[in-house]
């Protein structure tokens, strides 16, 4: 098995296809061997076929793209170069004439008058007139001219003419292949035990979590970069927890999280290096980065056989052979592709954020004239709080979330340029700025290109997770990912729709209640697989659960335990020689005692003992802020179960309660609450009552124990901690009698502060 990726030298691919009457040369944009300030666009080649290059200069001209081409012959060579006007599509809102995506080519140091990037709202060759060159190698450079997003996709020089390319928008049409001189067969990698197809949370921390288990694991990612939302190109902030309580699944994410402060933060913030370190110092995983799967091959028609894959700088195409795949694309393109039982809302969905930024230097910083921006003023957009353009600037709501991915990260560049030029000149929210300049000093530091999109389609399993499935805390044996999120739904915010209703850029996220984000709801593993394709499993915001469910599941580090616990399962199944289905059907007490390992156990092969690896990191669970009742021991009656009478107000801003809070009454309310319990034999038992120090709390409390020795009060003072584990004052030992209730009971009475109650423990003593 190929364990490493050997890179194909990123040269200009080019074929010459000479005759009598014709010669022709192809160059991929993406294969330049020097990008310049260009970047590289892989984001939308399902759409129109190819990644391009992206002139993403915030409005001052980025640098040139350069390589080097051989022409076959010397001759006059006619020029098309596939681009568009990205504006032009939303010409019925803007002046589409001024085409900010302008830029030229320049041949042999000449540079054609030509500008490209004028016309066309969709992907189109433009003929660029013709030049004459020796044979042999000859320099090309793309010169953008406005730093507004142009962008190239291929250059194509011929020497007839009345040549025409085909502007298929298939991916890598058979033409290109041909004239890029690709092979006609794939390289052949693998075979895997387990293919990961996306390398956001849910695709690497599976990745890992496999590789650990002892599969042969691929790893596959369009971009440069690990992470996927949680990447520095999209700079969306981890967010859900990876409480304890169930099973650790959650070591792995901290492994690779980042420690963002702020949505968005810099780039090295989100830590792009660690995560992709991580990776590659697993020798059971075989890292591709920068290859976009854009295939699938069926063994039948419920069993994947292999998915295609090509370098998006050199356009080689691999093939990955694997026993089971994971579709973490977050679109669930590979489901869809496989034909996957799948589910997509007509509309109303969740959209693509693109965040940016803008900082204030010590001088005044110009910023160009966009007679082309949308007409905004500071009514149409909320301030950058802290000079963050944050996650609520979001579009595409009721546009296609595959077909029209392109226009709704358009438009949100549109509309982050248009919001930071009214800033700039037409004094937008000029009495917000902090510094008291207004915004003649302000420049932007960065705008997200990549989109983070948040709901796609739902590929669809045994278990479709339900909003009534998770507030009314339905249980599921095979529940294995504790989700903390609540049922986060975002809207076009009202105050900001009125000027584009049909293509609001300002979102509102709307909180439903039923999820306890500290303990989190258990989502079933039966999520986690397609119910319709055999050998496939899914993680990410692509999984089986409904539109409103996916406002709980989505976020990224919830996202990755679902990876741990994929690459788990494929254990399981591997081992077993079964179906993700019957992991649960036939084996979920084994797949359960996988899961209650620790993500610092590995093994090289499924034939090894799991062990502790000394090199991972022991990161344990994490510390909590409260005590849950399982790690008490005996008899233990939280302060929820007390009858209460009186005013009893609630609280959790005193950390280290047991389970969800406390509750606290004022001296002179004439409150008190009784705490029952029953003992399960005679004896003698240890009483215990918990609270959290405050300077508020009465230093004199009154605590009356009832049992079969009768009444005995005991003061308590609330003002100093607890000597006992947990933070428990012990009230001393009395007898009790098997089915007599004994009571505890809390008064007010001469308090000289509030009086706190949180949790009464019981212990037998030893005879």
């Amino acid at each position: 098995m190929r364990r490493f990726l050997f890179q194909i030298p990123i040269l200009a691919l080019i074929l010459a296809v000479s005759s009598a009457h014709a010669a022709e040369v192809l160059v991929e944009a993406e294969s330049f061997d020097q990008s310049g300030g260009w970047k590289l666009d892989t984001q939308f080649i399902d759409i129109m076929g190819s990644p391009y290059l992206l002139a993403h200069g915030l409005g001052q001209p980025v640098d040139d793209a350069t390589t080097e081409v051989e022409f076959p012959e010397a001759g006059t060579y006619h020029v098309w170069v596939r681009t568009k006007n990205w504006i032009e599509k939303f010409a019925d809102k803007v002046d589409a004439s001024h085409a900010p995506g302008r830029f030229q080519l320049a041949v042999g140091g000449e540079t054609l008058e030509h500008e490209f990037g004028k016309t066309g709202a969709d992907w189109q060759w433009e003929k660029g007139g013709s030049v004459t060159v020796e044979a042999g190698k000859t320099k090309l450079a793309l010169k953008d001219l406005t730093g507004f997003n142009g962008r190239c996709d291929a250059i194509l020089f011929s020497t007839n003419a009345d040549f025409q390319p085909d502007n298929s928008s298939d991916t890598l049409p058979t033409w290109r292949r041909k004239m890029l001189g690709l092979p006609e067969e794939p390289i052949a990698e693998g075979p895997f035990d387990i293919v990961f197809i996306g390398g956001g949370y849910s695709g690497t921390c599976g990745a890992i979590s496999a590789a650990r288990m002892g599969l042969k694991v691929a790893l596959i990612q369009n971009r440069g970069v690990l992470g996927g939302n949680g990447s520095s190109e999209v700079r969306v902030w981890a967010k859900g927890n990876t409480p304890p309580g169930l099973y650790p699944v959650g070591d792995i994410i901290r492994e690779i999280s980042d420690d963002a402060s702020l949505s968005p933060g810099t780039a090295e913030e989100f830590e792009d290096e660690k995560k992709e370190t991580t990776v590659r110092n697993e020798p059971n995983i075989a890292l591709f980065l920068h290859h976009h799967a854009f295939d699938v091959k069926m063994e039948s028609e419920t069993q994947i056989a292999s998915v295609e894959a090509f370098d998006t700088r050199s356009g080689a195409i691999r093939s990955f052979e694997s026993r089971f795949f994971c579709d973490t694309t977050g679109h669930g393109t590979i489901g869809k592709m496989a034909g996957a039982d799948y589910d997509m809302i007509d509309g109303g969905r969740m959209g693509m954020s693109n965040m940016w930024r803008f900082e204030n230097a010590d001088e005044p910083r110009d910023f160009p004239d966009m007679p082309w921006a949308l007409d905004l003023t500071e009514q149409d957009f909320p301030y950058p709080r802290k000079f963050h353009a944050e996650w609520f600037w979001e579009s595409g709501y009721d546009k296609d979330p595959l077909n029209d991915l392109e226009h709704i990260r358009d438009w949100n560049i549109l509309a982050g340029l248009s919001a930071f030029h009214a800033m700039k000149h037409k004094g937008a929210h000029e009495r917000s700025d902090p510094d008291g300049h207004g915004h003649k000093n302000s420049y932007l530091t960065w705008m997200a290109y990549v989109g983070g999109t948040r709901e796609t389609l739902q590929l669809l399993g045994d278990v479709i997770l339900t909003e009534e499935d998770v507030v009314s805390k339905k249980p599921f044996p095979d529940g294995c990912v504790l989700t903390t999120w609540s049922v986060d739904l975002h809207y076009p915010k009202e105050q900001y729709a009125k000027k584009f209703p049909d293509n609001p850029f300002i979102s509102i996220a709307v909180h439903g209640k039923g999820v306890d984000r500290k303990k989190g709801y258990p989502v079933p593993y039966r999520c986690f697989y397609s119910r319709n394709i055999e050998n496939l499993f899914m993680a990410g915001r692509n999984i089986s659960v409904t539109h409103e469910a996916l406002g709980t599941i989505r976020v990224m580090k919830t996202c990755g335990m679902m990876g741990v616990v994929v690459g788990k399962a494929a254990a399981v199944a591997t081992k077993n020689d079964t179906s993700p289905r019957d992991v649960y059907y036939q084996h979920l007490d084994e797949l359960i005692e996988l899961l209650r390992l620790p993500g610092n156990y590995r093994r090289e092969t499924l034939d090894d003992e799991l062990k502790v690896d000394p090199n991972l990191p022991d990161l344990g669970e994490p510390e909590l802020d409260w005590i849950p009742l399982n790690q008490l021991s005996g008899l233990v009656i939280d302060d929820e179960k007390a009858e209460k009478t009186g005013k009893w107000t609630q609280g959790a801003g005193l950390k280290k309660y047991v389970e969800d809070g406390y509750h606290y009454a004022n001296a002179a309310s004439g409150s008190s609450a009784k705490f029952s319990f029953s003992v399960p034999e005679d004896g003698d038992y240890e009483v215990r009552v918990s609270h959290q120090p405050h300077p508020n709390r009465a230093s004199n409390t009154k605590v009356t124990v009832v049992s079969a020795d009768g009444e005995k009060s005991t003061s308590v003072n609330q003002q100093i901690a607890p000597p006992l584990d947990k933070g428990f004052f012990g009230l001393g030992v009395y007898q009790f009698t098997a089915g007599k209730p004994g009571e505890v009971i809390f008064s007010t009475e001469g308090a000289d502060g509030n009086v706190h109650i949180d949790a009464v423990q019981v212990l037998k003593l030893k005879d």
